[in-house]
């Protein structure tokens, strides 16, 4: 199976440097970033920070002049640079980093043309420009934790739950069960594997990572409204997970 190419754009002034190295571990899972740009202007104070992360992880600076005050004129440089990548047919989808709502219609026009969009910004970024992509990934959840001496009962605990950026409120559940539901066959049982990307399809802002967990099962254990029931496949220790609604 051929891996997607990706086209990675960066808004360099509407998103931290400091987690740069995992957002790129977080697009690889979903492609092979082929293209790494990154725009500013590199002639301000306020973007020296990105000098070794661009090194470290070969991402390419595209200079940008701002022409007046208090406009970002990076803007409209990666923008042009996403409509030319497009025509240019190299990739297959596109990864744009910014917390910025100005990218709103280039990933609404981007997905027109087939290109899957995923974005990532900051928890602050507008709905308008998360509801526009097929995936939008918020960059709290991928900083490291910090490295700490402690008991093994701490570890454990931890690697269950992280802390969360969201709670799971009741939107969040309703969304979850009508999606169970939708999906569900003639007995009520739905396909756990099917679930994730179905719920993206109504809230691109969902991983179970926002609100403490690393993977979906353990979200919905913790709701606790759901019958659970891990049937084997019939392969090396692979089951297969279906839930319905008690």
């Amino acid at each position: 199976m051929t891996e997607d190419k990706l086209a990675v754009l960066i808004d360099a002034d509407n998103v931290p440097y400091s987690n740069v190295k995992e957002m790129l571990e977080e697009i690889a899972k979903n492609g092979t970033p082929t293209i790494k740009r990154i725009y500013a202007d590199w002639t301000k104070p306020t973007v020296s920070g990105w000098k070794n992360v661009l090194l470290e992880n070969a991402i390419t600076p595209i200079q940008q002049y701002s022409y007046t005050t208090g406009k970002n004129s990076t803007d409209s440089a990666l923008i042009i640079d996403a409509m030319d990548i497009l025509y240019s047919g190299k990739v297959n989808g596109f990864c744009i980093v910014s917390s910025d709502s100005d990218f709103t219609r280039l990933a609404t026009r981007l997905r027109e043309a087939g290109m899957t969009v995923i974005g990532f910004g900051e928890r602050k970024t507008p709905k308008p420009f998360i509801a526009a992509c097929d995936k939008f990934i918020y960059l709290e959840i991928l900083k490291t934790p910090k490295t700490e001496t402690t008991s093994i009962a701490k570890v454990t605990a931890k690697a269950k739950k992280e802390e969360p950026i969201s709670k799971v409120d009741t939107e969040t559940i309703r969304i979850i069960t009508e999606s169970v539901n939708d999906l569900a066959d003639e007995t009520g049982w739905a396909f756990l594997g099917s679930l994730g990307n179905y719920i993206l399809k109504k809230k691109p802002d969902f991983d179970p990572r926002n609100y403490g967990f690393q993977k979906l099962l353990p979200l919905i254990k913790d709701i606790n409204r759901f019958e659970i029931d891990e049937r084997d496949s019939g392969l090396n220790n692979i089951r297969h997970i279906y839930l319905k609604q008690k």
